[in-house]
């Protein structure tokens, strides 16, 4: 699938109404997939909106490559096709999916999320966007707080003390090229945490003891859309192409370990976790917060993890580099920050 197949006939098929594309072009910056904003006319009364965005596979051949092998087209569409209602997180409403199993191509055709706006990875953000950002996954946490049906949707990606040995071999090819680009990022402490760590995953991999739910496995500004002045959601979530089955602390750390920057995060990341376990309340579930904090802690080195080999299998730009750098530097000091390696 590719934007020349995206024609008012092709739209008007899939959304059972006759639309007429009056422009296009593309939207953000999507290392792993592409998205095409369509402005549209239609049928006065049909209640279609007059745009809409497709998201189609990547047309950097690495970066396609990636989605395919590591499931993320696959995932995206089953989350909005299977995942998305069971949970009250705002997501984009999906108008279409469709999924080749063959050659892992896919399309999804979403609301439109303006006029809010994205966030930005490599400028951070403020504190109040991360409150707002963090309290969010709670309505993504809650619902499906330690469901059990959850073992039985296969496509949710799962890390545990199994898949250590895989990631420990990930960790150690991609390592070297990872400091080739962004060592000059790094002061020597963060290089000296990084280097340490690749011994330490299986210890890492087999210490979570909060129970599994919905994650999101890549909630980060880049991911997020924010009200804007003309309006739009506080918040809504897109990129479901890493969805999982696994503990929520780590959606959480992973957000604050790189969206608001250090000075702004070390004010505002102990309350804000309060503030989020008081919202799982809300949904009858109660968390013992000083376990919870350990696990949030820890799970600092999820960040580290997906600046390092993230960076390696998609396509480079200047754009890739810098929130890269800026995910490798803030994951690294969030780690030395809360003394993440003490409590492997």
């Amino acid at each position: 699938m590719d934007p020349d197949l995206i024609n008012s006939e092709w739209l008007s098929a899939v959304l059972g109404a006759d639309v007429v594309i009056t422009g296009d072009r593309r939207i953000g910056d999507g290392l792993v997939g592409m998205n095409m904003r369509y402005s549209l006319q239609v049928p006065e009364g049909s209640g279609l909106p007059t745009s809409l965005i497709a998201k189609l596979p990547s047309p950097d051949p690495t970066s396609r490559a990636t989605g395919i092998a590591l499931r993320n087209y696959e995932r995206e569409v089953k989350f909005y096709r299977e995942v998305a209602p069971t949970v009250d997180i705002r997501v984009a409403h999906c108008y279409h999916s469709d999924w080749n199993p063959d050659d892992g191509d896919f399309v999804l055709v979403l609301e439109d999320l303006s006029p809010g706006e994205q966030g930005n990875q490599i400028t951070g953000c403020s504190a109040d966007h991360s409150r707002v950002a963090v309290l969010e996954l709670a309505r993504l946490h809650g619902p499906r707080w330690g469901d059990a049906s959850l073992d039985e949707i296969e496509f949710l990606s799962r890390r545990g003390p199994d898949d250590a040995a895989g990631l420990q071999a990930l960790w150690g090819m991609f390592v070297p090229g990872f400091f080739a680009t962004y060592a000059k990022y790094l002061d020597a402490e963060g290089i000296a945490l990084i280097e340490r760590f690749g011994d330490r995953i299986p210890e890492w991999a087999d210490g979570r003891t909060m129970p599994a739910t919905v994650t999101h496995g890549d909630y980060r500004l880049d991911n997020l859309m924010f009200e804007s002045a003309q309006g739009g959601y506080p918040v809504a979530a897109v990129d479901w192409q890493t969805p999982g089955h696994g503990p929520a602390s780590g959606d959480v750390s992973y957000f604050l370990g790189a969206g608001p920057p250090p000075e702004v995060r070390r004010d505002i990341e102990r309350p804000l976790v309060g503030e989020y376990l008081a919202a799982l309340g809300g949904y009858g579930i109660t968390v013992d917060e000083a376990e919870f904090w350990h696990q949030y802690c820890r799970d600092a080195y999820a960040g580290i993890i997906m600046a390092v080999v993230a960076s390696q299998i998609v396509g480079s730009s200047d754009r890739s580099e810098g929130m890269f750098a800026a995910m490798a530097t803030r994951h690294t000091q969030h780690a030395l920050d809360l003394g993440s390696e003490a409590l492997i």
